[in-house]
């Protein structure tokens, strides 16, 4: 029997490869339907994605408002809701760095509550008022003082039975001693004074005069606001006063000639008690001859006529850079108000305006908060710690509910600006203008004013800006006496004042 031949092999597809293809096809052409059936499923996507977005935005702001901007909206004067809070609790007291009571609310037996402020006109400016308004510490502690954290069963307790709860108290950074030292030695001047941590940015003192007694604010205040004599007793100097700031404006002029001079130790200048270019003429304090200057001498000795050649020398738009980074003419983030100060130099500037401009004349305006804060700066070796008042939120029984901790601002200058500006400083005080501060009590460093103002020639404010170490601790003051004249002559025994007291506790 012959074996049969079989031709050449050939795949036969199996019945399971044949159903998976159709079910290939079958799935494609599905999905082609449904694709076709759903045109507009990507823009019905697109939507819920936009939905969620503004969603998640608007969570977002309420936990921003919530955090950020709902004590400022409730602090405002204008805002009706500090009066439920006010039907609700007692407000809360304002204490020194101490513990020491600055401000108070008693509370009589038929219920009718008074501030009480137990030093009067001394802390008037700085902790405000909370009638007729708000100002200082009443208003930027406002939230916090309208505020309860009281036990709570106490809290229920006092609930149930229609009683006011006990508001929280803000601690301050002020000091009593400072304070009081500060004020008294104004005697009845006019101007402010100024106290600061510089490694902090701690407010230890700030005082206004003229000034008006917060315990009377509510039978005194149409004559307060109606004042005809010019004094403006409800202003806080300190903060909103704005002067010409003379001579320790140089500061400002010297640290621009050095960041565009590297070889500024070899400057030279030959004073004859006056300089004078395009018809203008700029005089020396009291007409003196300082004969050859450097740059220390100029400094040490506030010499008009070589600081006005400085300014001359100066390329003026980046003399304005300069002005810029040490934040005038900007917003400043602070926790209380303030008036913003101004300098108008640019590279439009005419030789007048210059030559004005760089010794602290003309049209430029400067609060003694921002001298300060540049003062504190230089101290720092040229980082600038954000000014506070407030230390710390506690209940009524001492519980602390919150600290505020000192934040950088910003860096005003290189460190070694800093220290140049540090070596003329302790000039200042070793050799020149500022020499009733040296002493071996601590080791003093500043700069002293004497800022003309109006059109009546001799009329001038008394400025003294600086700091002062001892031991690795340091305290700036910063003080104006309007009209007072010389800043040698009275603004500097002020501040010999507060460094003698800091220093010796």
């Amino acid at each position: 029997m012959e074996r049969e031949h079989f031709g050449e092999y050939q795949e036969i597809p199996y019945e399971d490869e044949e159903r998976e293809e159709e079910y290939d096809s079958y799935d494609f052409e599905r999905s082609s339907e449904r694709k076709i059936k759903n045109p507009n499923a990507k823009y019905i996507m697109f939507v819920t994605y936009v939905f969620v977005g503004i969603f998640v935005s608007m969570l977002g702001y309420m936990v921003y408002y919530n955090l950020i901007c709902a004590p400022e909206t409730i602090n405002s004067s204008y805002n009706k809701r500090q009066d439920i809070f006010a039907e609700k609790i007692v407000r809360g007291k304002i204490l020194a760095n101490d513990g020491t009571i600055l401000a108070q609310t008693n509370v009589a037996w038929d219920g009718t509550e008074t501030r009480e402020y137990p030093y009067g006109r001394t802390f008037a400016h700085v902790l405000g008022y909370s009638a007729k308004g708000k100002a200082g510490i009443e208003l930027n502690g406002n939230f916090k003082l309208l505020d309860s954290h009281a036990f709570l069963l106490e809290r229920i307790k006092n609930t149930v039975k229609g009683e006011k709860n006990i508001g929280d108290d803000v601690v301050s950074t002020l000091d009593v001693q400072l304070q009081q030292i500060a004020y008294d030695s104004f005697g009845k001047n006019k101007g402010a004074v100024i106290v600061m941590e510089p490694e902090t940015g701690k407010i230890l003192a700030m005082v206004s005069k003229p000034d008006y007694n917060p315990n009377e604010i509510e039978s005194t205040w149409e004559s307060l606001n109606e004042d005809t004599s010019g004094d403006s007793p409800l202003l806080n100097r300190a903060t909103h006063g704005v002067y010409p700031p003379g001579s320790t404006f140089k500061i400002i002029t010297t640290l621009a000639y050095i960041r565009q001079n590297k070889n500024y130790e070899n400057y030279s200048y030959d004073c004859t008690s006056s300089i004078t270019q395009d018809d203008v003429t700029i005089n020396c304090y009291h007409n003196k001859t300082h004969g050859t200057v450097d740059l220390p001498t100029s400094f040490a000795k506030s010499c008009n006529s070589s600081f006005a050649n400085i300014g001359l020398s100066l390329d003026k738009g980046k003399f304005k850079e300069t002005c810029d980074s040490l934040l005038f003419n900007q917003k400043l983030s602070l926790p209380f108000s303030y008036k913003q100060s101004s300098v108008t130099i640019s590279e439009d500037s005419d030789t007048d305006e210059v030559m004005q401009t760089s010794i602290g004349q003309g049209k430029t305006q400067m609060t003694p908060l921002h001298m300060a804060m540049l003062t504190s700066a230089i101290a720092n070796d040229g980082i600038l710690m954000k000014p506070y008042l407030i230390n710390s939120v506690q209940n009524y029984s001492g519980t602390v509910i919150k600290e505020y901790h000192s934040k950088e601002m910003a860096k005003l200058m290189t460190t070694q600006e800093a220290e140049a500006l540090q070596k003329l400083m302790r000039g200042v005080v070793t050799d020149g203008t500022a020499s009733k501060l040296n002493t071996s009590s601590y080791e003093a460093y500043g700069k002293t004013g004497s800022a003309e103002y109006g059109t009546q020639k001799g009329k001038s404010h008394s400025w003294y800006t600086g700091y002062a170490t001892k031991n690795g601790k340091t305290i700036v003051t910063t003080i104006i006496m309007e009209g007072a004249g010389s800043g040698s002559e009275y603004a500097v025994p002020v501040a010999g004042k507060l460094y003698q007291n800091y220093f010796s506790r």
